[in-house]
């Protein structure tokens, strides 16, 4: 399911918490884990049109900044 990680491995990782990462599934979706925020994000914006089975999770401006040039820039796959 999972192809690859992008960005920085965990021991590169210099964050005060657990290291947020995003891999690429094979389906060409991507998975985020982050610090799950939903409970803090409903309290103070309401639900943000989520569903029951959606989280909202925190990642670093870091991780987004590293990632930024292994993310594709169309949804056409040129491999």
């Amino acid at each position: 399911m999972f192809i690859r990680r992008l960005g920085l491995e965990a021991a590169e990782c210099r964050t005060t918490f657990a290291c947020p990462q995003i891999w690429e599934l094979e389906d060409g979706d991507f998975a985020i884990m982050g610090l799950d925020i939903t409970e803090q994000a409903a309290q103070a914006y309401g639900v943000a049109n989520r569903s029951p089975s959606e989280r909202i999770v925190r990642i670093p401006r870091q991780l987004l900044v590293v990632v930024k040039s292994e993310i594709p820039d169309s949804l056409v796959d040129k491999a």
